[in-house]
């Protein structure tokens, strides 16, 4: 691969590896196993395997090589592993490093399952786990400690898209020699900046952007050669939280058009927001792009463009959002993201639900509160479909 490429050209060949037939499109190595000529030859891969040599897809497989090479090459890191799932990614980074009587800061603001992983399954192996509000840096100055092991948080939150100060708080953990590990996803590895302000560690589900066609589950683990290998692929080899071949290839023809879909959806989603904000049916709109967002100064810094997913408050709580999303006709009901149609979520009932009351409320995660992540329609429809559902919420309430 030429390092002067962009990312686009880098999105459609990095990490090809061709066979002897010299296929156009990449190979799905659909196996499960290799070949070796000889006795000597399968104990020596076992021993140390070469830069293209494979031994079993639990361990590694050329398909998914190719795509662990590909998203390295656009998020800017040495190395990646490729997981069956976003959450096998998120428990593959951390678990994979901890053990017990270790520290652990994470922001409060999470994905459902990460908040699981870290208050559940990680206390329970004698992690030590202290939550801070993400958004505060005296909140992570106060809970870090001399021997805190790692912080994690997401860089843009699930689902009221409060935005991090990743550069202050990477300055914080490394001050103490804890890594920076981070779920980017809505930060989408098209507009990250993560490594520059100071992740040591980045991990995407490849189920929403990458794949952004809601086709297949799948994850991804990216950092330097020396964690990936050492750390990271000795645990997810063992305890097999691998990503398929065929998941791979599949991956691999996504990325080959990110960088236009995530561009495209961006603006799309900036357009809605704008048109939105200051709706009389709407309480209130939330979107990175806005002037209006608490953390507008930190998006510039940290990100190349706002992301696609808005959030948006409907007046009268559940009852009233449910009326909302049911009154839609375009935008699909569902509990993905970064897909290519327009997919709307109520995270108070879903994504969210295992959380008390108190915890969503704290969060900001409240009855009405929706989520919507742009897809690749029309703007306009996408406006068309939205007004006419709020419309008709306000006809309802007048009546």
């Amino acid at each position: 691969m030429n390092d002067d490429w962009n990312t686009r050209t880098r999105m459609v060949h990095a990490g090809i590896r061709r066979s002897g037939y010299g296929e156009v499109s990449e190979s799905i190595f659909l196996t499960q196993g290799f070949v070796y000529d000889t006795a000597e030859q399968a104990a020596a891969r076992f021993e140390s395997l070469g830069p293209d040599e494979f031994i079993y897809a639990r361990y590694g497989n050329p398909t998914v090589a190719m795509f662990e090479e590909r998203i390295a090459s656009l998020e800017g890191t040495e190395d990646a592993f490729a997981t069956a799932s976003g959450m096998a990614a998120v428990n593959g980074a951390l678990t994979s490093m901890l053990k017990a009587g270790d520290h652990v800061v994470s922001s409060r603001a999470l994905f459902g399952s990460c908040l699981y992983i870290l208050e559940e399954i990680l206390t329970r192996y004698g992690v030590e786990v202290t939550f801070v509000d993400g958004t505060d840096l005296g909140a992570w100055e106060a809970a870090v400690r001399p021997g805190t092991k790692a912080v994690f948080l997401e860089t843009v939150s699930n689902p009221t898209l409060e935005v991090i100060d990743l550069q202050g708080v990477a300055r914080i953990a490394h001050g103490v020699g804890a890594k920076v590990i981070v779920d980017n996803v809505f930060a989408t590895p098209v507009f990250s900046k993560a490594l520059e302000m100071g992740a040591d560690v980045v991990v995407y589900s490849a189920t929403k952007h990458i794949d952004g066609q809601g086709r297949a589950l799948g994850g991804v683990i990216l950092g330097t050669r020396e964690f990936i290998r050492k750390t990271v692929e000795p645990y997810l080899k063992h305890t097999g939280g691998a990503m398929s071949p065929f998941t791979a290839w599949i991956m691999l023809k996504g990325m080959e058009t990110i960088d236009l879909r995530v561009r495209a959806q961006a603006e799309g989603a900036q357009k809605l927001a704008e048109e939105l904000s200051g709706h009389p049916a709407l309480g209130k709109v939330i979107f990175p792009g806005l002037d209006a967002h608490p953390q507008r100064a930190l998006v510039e810094a940290q990100m190349e463009g706002p992301g696609t997913v808005l959030a948006m408050e409907i007046p009268g709580g559940q009852e009233a959002a449910f009326r909302f999303l049911n009154a839609l006709q375009l935008i699909t009901i569902s509990n993905n993201l970064g897909d290519a149609k327009s997919i709307i979520t109520h995270p108070a009932t879903t994504t969210h639900q295992r959380l008390s009351e108190e915890q969503r409320s704290v969060l900001g995660i409240t009855p009405g509160l929706v989520r919507l992540s742009v897809g690749l329609e029309d703007p306009r429809d996408l406006l068309a479909d939205i007004t006419r559902a709020l419309e008709g919420l306000r006809r309802q309430d007048v009546a």
